[in-house]
């Protein structure tokens, strides 16, 4: 017996879907789509914090940060995905095919997690190297205090790790976020 493929849908049946579930938020790739999963609340926590950290720091620059509910949209590969955080200099482009995805991102926040991880870091980040506008696509580890930032370059793109102690410098934003910022946790649980 074989698995039965799931049928393709089409982008606007993909927004159809979407407009009908508010309360699911899928991921579209050329006619594949999937639910995403719910995150921890630490998942939330790091991701709120980072982009709360570089609100405070934007202030009277051209760029805005937006959180997980934005979706964007890599026109080149027919991808859409809801990152854990954007940010976006100058005014927001949508794309021709959907008003309600943005495609010129500056800087992308994704949390991992023990289901994303090696996406993520893989075929997501390969994706969004299609942006033209991306120039630093930023990973907040769930695993331990350590954030990665992907920075674009001449012809590549550079990493840089940040660990406790230090500040996350984004080059592309002009702002720098401590590392202990991004995990603080004043309601951490306490071991009875």
């Amino acid at each position: 017996m074989t698995a039965q493929r799931k049928p393709l849908l089409s982008y606007e049946e993909y927004l159809a879907l979407e407009a009908s579930t508010p309360e699911t938020r899928h991921e579209y790739l050329r006619g594949e789509v999937w639910a995403m999963a719910g995150g921890t609340p630490e998942h939330a926590l790091y991701a709120t914090n980072f982009i709360s950290l570089i609100r405070t720091s934007l202030k009277g620059k051209p760029c805005a940060p937006y959180g997980s509910d934005l979706r964007v949209r890599v026109e080149a590969t027919d991808r859409t995905t809801y990152p854990d955080g954007i940010v976006i200099c100058g005014p927001r482009e949508v794309s021709t095919r959907d008003q309600n995805a943005i495609v010129n991102p500056t800087l992308i926040l994704e949390v991992t997690s023990d289901g994303t991880e090696a996406e993520d870091r893989g075929e997501k980040f390969a994706h969004y190297r299609h942006l033209a506008s991306l120039q630093e696509y930023v990973i907040v580890s769930h695993r331990q205090q350590r954030i990665e930032v992907y920075r674009r370059e001449a012809a590549s793109w550079g990493l840089r790790e940040y660990r406790p102690g230090t500040e996350v410098e984004l080059a592309s934003l002009g702002v720098r976020v401590a590392v202990s910022g991004v995990y603080e946790d004043p309601n951490r649980p306490t071991s009875p």
